[in-house]
């Protein structure tokens, strides 16, 4: 007998389980944007500062996931602190993709292969509903910032530099 195969993410299925509510934006993604993030913003119409990316980085050895808006850059000092390490570094794309079980340009904060240790930046807090990647590209889930908090076992911090 063939297994169902399921049409979700791992995101979409932390979503599901987690019974806090939420809404999937999927949209047609170009595979030439050179903006993941920025693209995600007008597809979905709604402020850059308000869709939330999520990269990886490397501090003092141990792998770190930082969630910042599209139109900012993650401050590596700023996620150091956060975190009690002396240094951080991005990660490399290829070490990214393995860890989470995502693509880049798709990496979700949520439903990773791994739990890693995750910060968020303070300025979520900002907005009732904030837009992540949903786990592939072209698929963002909007939910609260403090349900992204929770799911996640997120630190809130000032980890974004514009």
């Amino acid at each position: 007998m063939a297994k169902k195969q399921s049409t979700g993410t791992p995101a979409t299925r932390v979503l599901e389980k987690s019974g806090v509510p939420w809404t999937a934006h999927p949209y047609a993604h170009d595979p030439r944007a050179t903006s993941y993030g920025l693209e995600a913003a007008e597809a979905l119409g709604v402020p850059v500062a308000q869709v939330f990316k999520t990269l990886l980085a490397d501090c003092d050895g141990t792998l770190v996931v930082g969630v910042v808006p599209v139109d900012a850059q993650l401050d590596l000092k700023g996620l150091a602190k956060a975190v009690g390490a002396k240094k951080a570094a991005m990660a490399d794309p290829a070490l990214a993709e393995r860890v989470t079980g995502y693509v880049v340009g798709g990496i979700s904060p949520l439903g990773q292969k791994r739990a890693l240790r995750t910060v968020v930046d303070a300025s979520a807090e900002e907005w009732d509903v904030v837009y992540v990647s949903g786990g592939r590209r072209g698929y963002d889930v909007g939910l609260a910032p403090a349900d992204l908090v929770a799911l996640t076992r997120a630190a809130l911090a000032p980890i974004a530099r514009r």
